[in-house]
């Protein structure tokens, strides 16, 4: 499909403008979700809390290389809440819902959701090389705790390697979060090709610049809380993000 063909096929759906306040509104539909089925929910935040295990497990003393790849995790995300989505959206038609309805939403039935997994992936995959690479390179010792991460870079008294760390990983991640914040909702709930679904996603970007960019310290926030509780939070932050993203793309993308 060509440039112009997904533009065509991404203005099938409209964009709706939202209060700055919305990104609560869908956090509280989300955690509604979360209760009304949490056994799914609670089986995808103890995936994702038992992978940070095995990460830190694997690398225990080589924090330079695993602060980018809990920071990645955001990268990839929204492909991990797949089955969360399905959930919301057969809670949304009143249909009744157990885990075989998260489990349904992994069988492949086109070739979308990989194109767009694998793309996320290799975002994430450069994001962890590219933060591991700068700790090793100009940290002035061996980053091998988080104690020495707030140690040798967060509270370093002199150079820029924190204040750069920042900003390259938000300069990666803001193209990133513009192009996923309803992709995956809409390829799961729409017939409509990869680049159709993250342009239209930029254009509801474009129109709701301050409540997203709410929304994406919101999504930081709540993983941070959850990787800070020694990743028991991931139990109720995975689901609770992941219900509140499909309302998200529900309040924000509409058809023609």
């Amino acid at each position: 499909m060509n440039d112009s063909t997904a533009i065509i096929e991404s203005r099938r759906f409209t964009t709706h403008a939202v209060s700055i306040s919305r990104p609560l509104d869908w956090l509280v539909a989300g955690c509604r979700d979360f209760l009304c089925c949490p056994g799914p929910g609670l089986l995808h935040g103890a995936a994702v809390a038992l992978f940070g295990a095995l990460l830190c497990w694997s690398v225990p003393d080589q924090f330079w290389l695993l602060n980018g790849a809990f920071t990645g995790f955001l990268l990839v995300a929204p492909v991990v809440a797949t089955g969360l989505y399905e959930i919301s959206r057969a809670l949304e038609r009143g249909h009744t819902v157990d885990l075989m309805t998260a489990v349904r939403a992994w069988k492949p039935r086109d070739h979308r959701m990989v194109v767009f997994g694998l793309l996320l992936a290799l975002a994430g995959t450069g994001w962890v090389m590219t933060s591991a690479a700068l700790i090793w390179v100009c940290s002035p010792a061996k980053v091998a705790t988080p104690e020495d991460f707030l140690r040798l870079v967060v509270l370093a008294e002199h150079g820029w390697l924190f204040e750069g760390w920042l900003a390259l990983g938000g300069l990666m991640a803001a193209p990133v979060f513009a192009s996923s914040v309803v992709s995956i909702p809409l390829l799961l709930d729409r017939d409509i090709s990869v680049l159709g679904a993250v342009l239209t996603s930029w254009r509801v970007v474009m129109e709701n610049p301050a409540p997203l960019a709410l929304w994406g310290v919101a999504i930081a926030g709540f993983t941070l809380f959850g990787m800070a509780t020694g990743l028991l939070g991931m139990l109720v932050v995975v689901p609770l993000l992941g219900h509140a993203s499909w309302h998200a793309y529900r309040d924000l993308v509409g058809t023609a």
